[in-house]
């Protein structure tokens, strides 16, 4: 049950390029050239505003500058069979974002919103993993957390494993891009700030686990370097006590952004 993934069953292929002549990783971003010369502007895509009701106040977000960062959705994280379950940790609080990212990823990627899974996806010989990683997973040094086989049968969190894939009840997309990370935060020694980047957006939707571990991390690495930040309250979650849920939506709405619900951004999508 709990077996080695191959990548293709994990991680689809990006979109091929959109035309020959087309320089760059899809269409957000690129240059075009023809007849001996490159055209360096871009494609300018039509602006796909909704309003929406949020905390601290209302937002107005483009679509089609936006991308929803899907965190740690992930076998180990959510699976009843999953490393956090094996060592007796209460997952169903971790699976609560399933039906509502489920049931929305379709409409929002017809909508032109980008879709990036930020998972943890760590090396086999954890050769970049400082001791202060390796100590949060296996706190008394005993070989336990990430990478060990025990007590599942998949390494724990190593990309690649089982545990390390997205539950099967989310579907991804051949368009939908893919970013391992090491860190709480997944902006540190990973390439999402440039993926990002060359998606072309400004605006962030932060869905998935833990709201207030590796969402907020990475949250507030996003507001310190410029991006527009929205975690979706119907689609995050945390098997923290409930004064850290707290905690994180004050501090989301006081300090760095605002907080929406993902059905509500769907329902104010005009139907295509």
């Amino acid at each position: 049950m709990n077996e080695t993934v191959p990548e293709s069953r994990t991680e689809p292929q990006s979109e091929p390029l959109p035309e020959p002549g087309s320089i760059g990783a899809g269409i957000r971003n690129r240059w075009v050239a023809t007849d001996g010369t490159v055209v360096l502007s871009r494609v300018t895509r039509p602006q796909a505003t909704v309003s929406v009701d949020a905390l601290p106040t209302a937002i107005n977000l483009d679509l089609s500058r936006t991308a929803v960062v899907i965190v740690d959705m992930q076998n180990d994280f959510c699976h009843t069979d999953g490393w956090l379950a094996s060592i007796g940790v209460d997952v169903s609080a971790a699976r609560a974002p399933i039906p509502a990212l489920a049931m929305a990823l379709p409409r929002l990627r017809e909508s032109g919103v980008a879709v990036v899974w930020l998972n943890w996806g760590t090396r086999q010989d954890r050769a970049n993993l400082p001791p202060n990683v390796i100590h949060v997973f296996d706190p008394d040094g005993t070989g336990v957390g990430i990478g060990s086989t025990e007590p599942t049968g998949s390494p724990v969190l190593q990309l690649g494993s089982w545990g390390a894939a997205v539950v099967e009840e989310l579907r991804a997309s051949p368009a939908d891009r893919w970013v391992h990370k090491h860190r709480m935060s997944g902006f540190w020694d990973t390439d999402l700030d440039s993926v990002l980047r060359n998606l072309d957006v400004t605006t962030l939707l932060f869905a998935g686990l833990n709201a207030d571990q590796c969402v907020l991390a990475t949250l507030i690495d996003a507001a310190c370097i410029g991006y527009d930040v929205i975690m979706l309250e119907d689609a995050s979650a945390t098997t923290s006590p409930a004064f850290c849920w707290d905690a994180t939506v004050y501090n989301v709405r006081r300090c760095f952004g605002f907080t929406a619900l993902l059905s509500d951004i769907v329902a104010a999508i005009v139907p295509a």
